[in-house]
């Protein structure tokens, strides 16, 4: 048997449908982006947790910094215990920031973070979760600690895929899990759907990182408050009509959809494009190119899908001239 067992999580971008997707019923098409966080656990004779984050190590006395990976680990092992298995002690070492020089891309979460721990135990026991119940042990994790977000990351990392993602009602799930035991809560219907996309067209995917912090909590909130019921119903149209494009590989679908979240998103709150994810976005003029805000906007990523890979190497030094980085890329739709 191995003493020593390796897991890890990448993170996402969304494509559309971003503070859509927060309401209950509606949804985002959103890209896994494979740059790793990493853990390595084994047995032990009491708990050790250790993190990049953090210069110091703890067990499971409850520490501020650890606080998601320490609830982390005592949902799981409510959950282990469910299944007829004895938590043993262990320790557990975090690696990776999902960014560089101190400063987050913005493709993780605290999702990548609980995803990750998650997937350590289980690889502990030698047992096999699937993407699915990674996705629901994860989510009841951040419900539990009073997160109100829609959770698309912990489906898009989870699957480890390109998805359409529509996202479940919290605040039921909040109230089921203070009124059920978690293996019953596990095993109910939460209305949400999580479809992998294999687009049927080629095209280049690329995140270009404007080396900028996202947007604030405040101007998070003041976004959010701005939702009403003609951007929720214009976002999913756009998404609905982004998935079918990239099912059926229709080029004019998939530009008119992103062009529509882009100009959604906008009428949201200007404020979610900074100056350097305007010139991101500018830069792909004259060329055959679809481009946005990714996320929460107001720094961190933007995205484009280039349908001409002759193109694909003028948008980068574009970005390279605007100090854009081109963090990830990919080909997809290559089968």
């Amino acid at each position: 048997m191995k003493t020593k067992y390796q897991v890890q999580t990448g993170g996402k971008l969304y494509l559309a449908g971003e503070y859509a997707v927060l309401t209950p019923g509606y949804g985002a098409v959103i890209q896994f982006i494979p740059i790793y966080l990493s853990a390595t656990i084994q047995e032990s004779r009491s708990y050790q947790l250790a993190s990049d984050l953090f210069g110091y190590q703890v067990d499971l006395t409850p520490n501020k910094d650890y606080a998601l990976i320490q609830e982390t680990i005592r949902l799981m092992e409510e959950w282990l215990k469910d299944q007829g298995i004895a938590p043993k002690p262990f320790d557990l070492h975090l690696r990776g920031t999902l960014g560089e020089e101190g400063k987050k891309y913005g493709i993780g979460s605290s999702g990548s973070v609980v995803l990750l721990v998650i997937k350590a135990v289980a690889a502990l026991y030698e047992l096999d979760l699937s993407p699915d119940l990674l996705f629901r042990l994860a989510a009841v994790v951040l419900v539990q600690r009073g997160d109100n977000g829609s959770m698309g990351d912990l489906a898009c990392i989870a699957f480890e895929d390109l998805i359409y993602y529509q996202s479940f009602d919290r605040a039921w799930l909040h109230e089921v899990l203070t009124s059920q035991p978690l293996s019953q809560v596990l095993d109910l219907d939460w209305d949400y759907q999580i479809c992998s996309i294999q687009p049927a067209i080629s095209y280049d995917f690329l995140v270009g990182w404007t080396k900028e912090p996202a947007i604030s909590s405040d101007l998070i909130r003041q976004v959010k408050g701005a939702i009403n019921e003609v951007f929720l119903k214009e976002s999913q149209s756009a998404v609905k009509i982004l998935e079918k494009g990239l099912r059926e590989g229709n080029k004019k679908e998939i530009e008119t959809s992103i062009k529509r979240a882009d100009k959604n998103l906008k009428s949201l709150n200007p404020l979610i494009y900074t100056p350097a994810l305007k010139e991101l976005q500018e830069a792909t003029e004259g060329l055959s190119v679809c481009a946005k805000s990714s996320g929460a906007g107001g720094g961190d990523c933007g995205i484009a899908l280039i349908f001409d890979p002759v193109e694909t190497q003028t948008l980068i030094e574009r970005w390279k001239e605007k100090n854009i980085e081109v963090i990830y890329q990919e080909r997809m739709g290559d089968s």
